[in-house]
């Protein structure tokens, strides 16, 4: 996670609302389905059609509380199921298969969890041991698990490190807020070595309420960081540098830890005015929102054969070439494809089938 006491800061915290929780909750109990046929039927009846199948037993479905289509991307709709459970037993069907008699023929489903951002989970490791001094470490975590229900945390190393795995605008909160809290203790630190050595508190009597403020910054804006998702970022940088930079004089730095990138602003030698880099970082927080809004991650694994790394490459450019909006990282077992929903389906189709294909020709 880098240093904890880097930035200004103050001692707040914010806290989820009953309706970021709310809607948290809903989110869990809902599906993305991409590869609806479009124009083909009435919209109404489509969505109608869809309620059905996924209310089916033989599809592992349940009652479904709500169903949004048309939505904003092509053959993309929304399920929300009354129950979560139904969401778990719907997504373990390895096929969804979309058939009516009002269909000219059935249509193949890519039915995949509902997440406001464009990946569901990411991990991170904390340092903690810069709390030791203050806190029993133990109360502190057990304190931040009541408060951030939708994180899941490992085992506190003896290091004072421990492993947390969420979504990533949760992870960044729990990141800035421990970067406030670490700042505060630093600037204590003073005054606390003219007294008398003070046990370590229990984190009940030190109430952590408040707003956040932004927790990296100068006084003459000439210096800001932005956390971001990893894949959102490159994601960023493929497709919107131009755009978020162009005619600024903005120095951008990146150190990548694993799932988060965290990024350094700064001027450049010909000193913009005063404010330039401040609206840069704001530029890319607005465009990373709206990307973990629209963008979906697929991963396609291929067969550990090193031989056919090289065809396997070829395959997935092949088809990129017809897909200029989606980005490929590429690994030696794997590759990510990150766009929108109906791009993303549609890629993984194509290569997906060249793989079969592939096969059944050895």
């Amino acid at each position: 996670m880098g240093n904890l006491c880097a930035g200004h800061c103050s001692d707040s915290m914010p806290f989820l609302s009953a309706q970021d929780m709310g809607q948290a909750a809903k989110s869990a109990r809902t599906i993305v389905i991409s590869g609806v046929p479009d124009g083909v039927l009435n919209n109404d009846v489509m969505s109608d059609i869809l309620v059905i199948h996924f209310q089916k037993a033989k599809n592992n479905g349940g009652d479904v509380e709500e169903v949004k289509y048309p939505t904003r991307e092509k053959g993309v709709a929304y399920i929300t199921f009354e129950d979560q459970e139904v969401v778990e037993s719907v997504l373990q069907k390895n096929e969804h298969r979309l058939e009516d008699r009002r269909l000219p023929r059935y249509y193949p489903l890519k039915v995949t969890p509902y997440c406001e951002n464009v990946f569901s989970s990411v991990t991170a490791v904390l340092d903690m041991s810069v709390f030791k001094d203050k806190f029993v470490l133990e109360d502190l975590i057990q304190e931040l698990k009541k408060k951030s229900t939708a994180l899941s945390f490992g085992s506190l190393q003896s290091n004072g490190h421990i492993s947390v795995q969420g979504s990533f605008p949760t992870i960044k909160w729990l990141r800035d807020f421990l970067l406030l809290k670490a700042k505060s203790l630093s600037e204590d630190k003073n005054e606390a070595s003219k007294s008398h050595q003070r046990p370590k508190k229990r984190l009940s009597k030190r109430r952590l309420t408040g707003e956040m403020n932004n927790f990296v910054h100068d006084t003459e804006g000439e210096k800001q960081v932005v956390v971001l998702d990893t894949d959102i970022y490159h994601y960023m940088k493929c497709f919107f540098a131009k755009e978020l930079l162009t005619n600024t004089d903005v120095v951008i730095s990146d150190i990548t830890d694993g799932d988060i990138t965290t990024l350094h602003l700064q001027k450049g030698r010909n000193r913009p005015d005063t404010g330039q880099v401040l609206r840069v970082k704001e530029k890319i927080e607005n465009q990373s929102i709206k990307l973990h809004n629209s963008l979906r991650k697929e991963r396609i694994n291929f067969e550990k054969c090193t031989r056919d790394k090289k065809k396997y490459r070829l395959m997935y450019e092949s088809v990129k070439s017809h897909y200029p909006d989606v980005l490929v990282i590429p690994y030696d077992t794997h590759i990510d494809v990150i766009g929108s929903s109906s791009a993303v389906f549609k890629f993984t189709q194509e290569v997906n089938k060249k793989i079969q294909s592939l096969f059944q020709n050895r």
